[in-house]
């Protein structure tokens, strides 16, 4: 069983910063692309970001140099470094991962639970 468990989501002023991390644990032969979506209320779930096994990155336009992804790998871990804030950066973040659970698997894509992420005017 694998688990996508996301923290770090909270409260935040515009022009602020905040950080979120999401861990992936359970049966996981190999874990392939991780990426950040959000979800604004009364909209569709968008990408935020994506980032690759070898660290390639990919952004949403309205992120680019203002967020920035990163992965651990050794702690099968994600990360979103979320900085200059505004009000249109408020929604539900989830994670995301490409997994092979196990060698004979398909790559199958896991979803986290989502974090809250509310940005104060």
């Amino acid at each position: 069983q694998v688990q996508l468990v996301e923290s770090g989501g909270g409260l935040v002023q515009a022009g602020g910063s905040l950080r979120l991390s999401c861990a992936a644990s359970g049966s996981i032969f190999s874990l392939n692309a991780m990426g950040w979506y959000r979800q604004a209320p009364g909209k569709q779930r968008e990408l935020v970001a994506s980032i690759n096994s070898g660290g390639g990155t990919n952004y949403a336009d309205s992120m680019k140099g203002r967020f920035t992804i990163s992965r651990d790998n050794a702690k099968k871990t994600v990360y979103l470094q979320m900085n200059s804030v505004s009000p249109e950066d408020t929604g539900v973040y989830y994670c995301s991962a490409s997994i092979k659970p196990y060698y004979y698997a398909p790559l199958l894509d896991y979803w986290g639970q989502g974090t809250q992420v509310t940005v104060s005017s």
